[in-house]
């Protein structure tokens, strides 16, 4: 019932910038927290950046200080402003949103956004 369209990815060269945006729509009662993963060749997924309702985020120790996630609820969008990007930070990218519909949680994904960073 809640679909998350990822886009912003592409190439970029080692030392760039790049901007994800996920835009949500759907039916949610509430969220609780939404986050961006990466799952790069022959790895598992793993936690990027998320954020809290109430506006708290969390980094992996490989992207503080360069990405950066937020939110426009106006908007409907999730962002993760990527910068000073490292070959080491290529991976598909996906919007995760955590939440309730009613009494139910809920947890979804989008399809995602590739990122490829050359040297």
């Amino acid at each position: 019932q809640l679909q998350l369209v990822e886009s912003g990815g592409g190439l970029v060269q080692a030392g760039g910038s790049l901007r994800l945006s996920c835009e949500y729509s759907g039916s949610i009662s509430s969220i609780n927290t939404m986050g961006w993963y990466r799952q790069a060749p022959g790895k598992q997924r793993e936690l990027v950046a998320r954020i809290t309702s109430e506006g708290s985020t969390d980094y992996a120790d490989s992207v503080k200080g360069r990405f950066t996630i937020s939110r426009d609820n106006a908007k409907d969008t999730l962002y993760l402003q990527m910068l000073r990007l490292k070959p080491e930070d290529t991976a598909d990218y996906y919007c995760n949103l955590e939440g309730r519909l009613w009494a139910k949680r809920v947890d979804y994904w989008g399809q995602g956004t590739q990122v490829t960073v050359s040297s």
